[in-house]
């Protein structure tokens, strides 16, 4: 096709008849996906092309099309201080994210700048490039491994032809496939509106007018600001229902702190092997597949460890590099869940090309929803998948860590039996001095602590032991302070 801009198709409104979820990719009709050389739909006469992501067609709830698989170009910017290799590596996971989506990726096309270009992101020149690539290869869809403004998505689908995303709009719509139960819907469709409102634009260059009506003056309002209040009521009305969910989990979560089981979250990238492990580990029947993002709600299990102790084990959603700010913010109350956790089994997919990579982008979203001071323990999987001398030497390079393969069960009792150390070693051991005649309060000692050592003394038995909040609370009138303790 011609390399002329252009002319875009407007925003539909964005709710059902029932004003129901928005339609994100906000297209007024959808196009057609007979032609290989990209032939136009019902909307083909006004010159836009088929594609599903943005406002260029796509199927109702959401940013890619269903109806065929798109072809895609990839575009990524190496900028300051990251490497050509650092951007190699995003493509790579940009390419996954796409296939996972339902598209496929035909070309990437790279660029070195020191800073984005405001507005194009990638310059002109480089602009004008892809639109020849994309024609040549009569692709959908450009898509950037960076998040895009508006101002510049608008000003690159003028000079492309085409439909321009980022890789924000990417996850999104696969979170969208993925989202099962009420709270992660509502989660999803959050992110999507807050994502989608400043996006809002126009028809055909201009914006449609509501009639004036009786009693009124002027043009009335026009249907883009229709459009926008009618996002921001929704984008409230989804608030509202995700802080009343919010209040359920924190009352769940009351009643998992007054319980003496101590709290494991599983974290990790998507795709390594978290909910296979849960289901190791606990039989949970979790949905296990072999894709990005299969799983987003949140499963906790009660799992017995080899020393006795009980814990709370709950796998969370994966997370990626440059996972967008809007689901961060709308799956706090999920991601929740590990800020409160005593201990964050790290899954990390051993057989992947950069592993460190994967450790780094974790870490940083665990430090963005404050989870960064909870203890860690590195959890190499999928060691099956890679040779021993691999395996060992990534133990090797972070002291503490294990091995293991959630498919095959290899190294899963050591996990566990590591588990149960980190969980006691993060309990502070206590001394306590009880009388003789209390054999009721040496009998709840043994039975709600790990007792470390033990000694008759004048006073009483002497024991040096390991309790956890609850318990140590009730026995704290025999807790040795230098002084016995006068309770009794």
């Amino acid at each position: 096709m011609s390399g002329d801009p252009p002319v875009r198709p407007g925003p539909s409104a964005p709710f059902g008849p029932e004003g129901g979820q928005v339609r994100p990719d906000g297209a007024d009709g959808a196009h057609g996906a007979d032609g290989a050389d990209g032939a136009h739909g019902a909307d083909g006469a006004d010159g836009s092309h088929r594609g599903g992501f943005g406002d260029f067609g796509g199927e109702r709830g959401a940013f890619i099309e269903r109806t065929f698989r798109e072809r895609i170009v990839l575009a990524g910017v190496t900028l300051p201080p990251s490497t050509d290799e650092d951007t190699e590596a995003s493509l790579d996971e940009l390419t996954q994210l796409v296939d996972t989506a339902g598209a496929d990726v035909l070309e990437r096309v790279v660029q070195r700048r020191r800073a984005p270009d405001p507005a194009t992101f990638v310059g002109r020149g480089k602009a004008e490039e892809l639109r020849d690539v994309a024609v040549a290869l009569d692709s959908d869809t450009v898509v950037f491994d960076d998040e895009l403004t508006p101002a510049q998505q608008f000003n690159l689908e003028k000079v492309l032809g085409r439909t321009a995303i980022d890789r924000t709009a990417v996850i999104l719509d696969i979170f969208a496939q993925n989202a099962s139960s009420q709270e992660g819907k509502a989660q999803v469709e959050l992110a999507l509106l807050r994502y989608r409102l400043p996006r809002l634009r126009g028809r055909r260059g201009t914006l449609s007018q509501q009639a004036g009506g009786i009693g009124t003056r002027g043009p009335g309002e026009t249907q883009l600001e229709v459009d926008r209040r009618r996002i921001l009521r929704r984008i409230h009305k989804l608030e509202a229902d995700l802080r009343e969910i919010s209040q359920h989990r924190d009352v769940q979560a009351k009643a998992r702190h007054r319980s003496r089981a101590q709290r494991v979250a599983i974290v990790g990238y998507t795709n390594a092997g978290k909910s296979t492990l849960l289901n190791r580990l606990t039989g949970a029947g979790v949905l296990v597949e072999d894709r990005l993002f299969a799983t987003l709600d949140a499963t906790t299990r009660r799992l017995q460890l080899p020393g006795g102790e009980a814990v709370l084990l709950t796998d969370t959603v994966g997370f990626v590099r440059k996972l967008p700010h809007q689901l961060v913010e709308a799956f706090t109350s999920t991601l929740r869940v590990a800020a409160d956790a005593h201990l964050l089994v790290h899954v990390v997919d051993a057989s992947s090309a950069d592993p460190d990579g994967q450790i780094a982008a974790v870490r940083d979203v665990l430090v963005e929803i404050g989870a960064a001071e909870v203890p860690e323990l590195l959890c190499f999987n999928k060691a099956d998948r890679v040779a021993p001398h691999d395996a060992d030497r990534l133990v090797e390079r972070h002291p503490g860590s294990v091995a293991i393969s959630a498919t095959t069960g290899a190294g899963v009792e050591h996990l566990l039996h590591t588990v149960g150390d980190r969980v006691r070693s993060a309990t502070a051991p206590v001394e306590l001095l009880v009388p003789f005649e209390r054999g009721d309060v040496l009998a709840e000692v043994h039975r709600e602590g790990e007792v470390l050592s033990e000694a008759a003394t004048d006073g009483g038995m002497r024991l040096r032991v390991r309790l956890d909040e609850a318990a140590a609370g009730r026995l704290a009138a025999w807790a040795v302070d230098g002084a016995r303790p006068s309770g009794g």
